[in-house]
């Protein structure tokens, strides 16, 4: 992962109504929600979720699948992966250091 990349990702995720966003489609899995969905479950207005979710899109912490006219948003787990596996990849002077639960999650 390239550092702008990794900047971007946290940029995005420094925000709380977009933290709470990426944490719900982490959540959510595979199925994704919809924005209605996501809306009524953060709280959020339409409008303003639209924005947050671009802004995760944009940086690559988000996917958006079109089915017809409704929108599926899930969270993009290789990106999120790749994120953990830069800010951890020198972590604890090259010792283990993540519980093994955390170390073998896979999406």
């Amino acid at each position: 992962m390239e550092e702008q990349d990794v900047v971007a990702a946290l940029a995005a995720l420094a925000q709380p109504s977009r933290l709470q966003a990426f944490r719900a489609l982490v959540v959510a899995g595979e199925r994704g929600l919809t924005p209605g969905t996501l809306a009524a479950q953060l709280h959020i207005p339409a409008a303003t979720l639209s924005f947050h979710l671009k802004e995760l899109s944009h940086a690559g912490l988000v996917t958006q699948e079109r089915n017809g006219r409704h929108l599926t948003y899930r969270a993009a787990y290789g990106q999120m992966s790749a994120l953990l596996g830069y800010l951890t990849a020198h972590c604890c002077q090259g010792q283990p250091c993540l519980d093994d639960a955390v170390a073998s999650c896979t999406f």
